[in-house]
Order: C-alpha cells, then sequence, then structure tokens
C-alpha cells in the first residue's frame, strides 16, 4: 500500500474558506477508482509552522498513486489548490 499525504498552507486561512477548500478536495473521494481511503482535515493548531490542511490517501501501489496524479479531474483541482495555495508539502511512502 502507498500513503499520500498533503499539506496545505492557504492563502486566506479563514474558518469559512478552509471549509470551502476541504469541500472542494473532498470531491475527489468518489470521483477516482484507485483511491482506496481519502480524508481531508482542518489544522486547529495555531503554531507557527502549522498547516492549514491536511490530504491522506492510500493506494494499493505506486502505479495507482500514478493514475491519480494523471487524472483530469485531479488536475483541475490541482490547478485551484495552486491557485489558493501559498505552499505545500507532500510525503509518499509504501507501508
Amino acid at each position: 500500500m502507498v500513503k499520500h499525504i498533503v499539506f496545505f498552507k492557504l492563502k486566506d486561512n479563514s474558518p469559512k474558506n478552509k471549509e470551502i477548500v476541504k469541500e472542494r478536495l473532498m470531491t475527489l473521494k468518489d470521483r477516482i477508482d484507485v483511491l482506496r481511503h481519502f480524508e481531508v482535515g482542518i489544522n486547529f493548531s495555531d503554531k507557527e509552522r502549522a498547516y492549514d490542511l491536511a490530504l491522506v490517501s492510500d493506494f494499493e501501489s505506486k502505479e495507482d498513486l500514478q493514475i491519480y496524479a494523471e487524472d483530469s479531474y485531479h488536475r483541475e483541482i490541482i490547478a485551484y489548490i495552486k491557485d489558493v495555495t501559498i505552499s505545500s508539502k507532500v510525503v509518499d511512502y509504501i507501508y
């Protein structure tokens, strides 16, 4: 199994906007067949180094993660995310 984790720091980190971005990300859940698990969480920590949202997903293989990465709907979401974030960080690992 492959774990894919992404952290997002938003330009507008108001509670309302965090919820909007979370809802948009959650639309991936039912649109991409290779996803085995998918969740998005809103951070509650007020620490300087904290990011605003975390996306956690699981795939059967690195190949399935690549299918997800190249999916046209996922690419649309990435374009949106690039417009609303200051930065993002990713970790992918096999477990």
